[in-house]
């Protein structure tokens, strides 16, 4: 066992490999990507970073238990993308648990998203609400504060309504992303949403009965 020294004021190790100096850039980009992983564009977005997603969907959840009963707030601005996740996730929804009761609001843009969910979140009686909608970015930081603002405010309403809230508000670079992402099937993010949704629900449910 190697004894720890101290360098710029840090303890390390003597025995402590050492990364040789020309493959630093590739680990620091590495972090930046696993961090950019994480984060996922969900409106925290490490402008520095490389822009990864997710390539594969998660697994479809057994349906079983009670019948179930979502919401699904979504908004009309880029109305051809947002409608392709909604498409998906009803259908989804329907295939994993069939008569799932899907009730459907329209706002006009992502900003308004939150305030529809607080207000279906605190009225009760579903298992859970889904937001959908699409922000793709331009060249001002509007697009980044919108879907900051969006996703802090679906987590609190989340927190405090003790409710399943699934957010796939995308924040994306740009329509090409959007088509992947919104109307085709490999990793569709409305497909994604009903999934989480149910089973997020699944989860809660188990802690009722408890």
């Amino acid at each position: 066992m190697g004894v720890a020294g101290k360098t710029d004021g840090q303890l390390v190790r003597e025995d402590s490999p050492k990364l040789p100096a020309t493959h630093l850039p590739a680990a620091a980009a590495l972090a930046r990507a696993c961090a950019q992983y994480l984060l996922r564009g969900r409106g925290v977005p490490l402008t520095s970073a490389p822009r990864i997603m997710a390539s594969i969907l998660p697994s479809r959840p057994r349906g079983f238990g009670p019948r179930k009963s979502f919401a699904i707030v979504s908004s009309t601005y880029h109305h051809g993308y947002v409608t392709g996740l909604v498409e998906h996730t009803k259908r989804e929804l329907e295939v994993i648990a069939p008569n799932t009761n899907v009730h459907v609001y329209e706002v006009p843009g992502a900003f308004e998203i939150p305030l529809i969910v607080q207000e279906v979140a605190a009225k009760g009686g579903i298992d859970g609400v889904i937001a959908l909608g699409v922000i793709i970015q331009g060249e001002t930081a509007h697009a980044e504060m919108v879907a900051r603002s969006v996703t802090e405010s679906l987590q609190r309403i989340a927190l405090n309504n003790r409710i399943p809230v699934v957010h796939e508000v995308l924040l994306l670079q740009n329509e090409e992303q959007a088509r992947v992402r919104c109307l085709e099937d490999e990793i569709n993010r409305g497909t994604e949403a009903a999934r989480v949704a149910m089973r997020m629900a699944q989860v809660m449910g188990d802690f009722v009965r408890r």
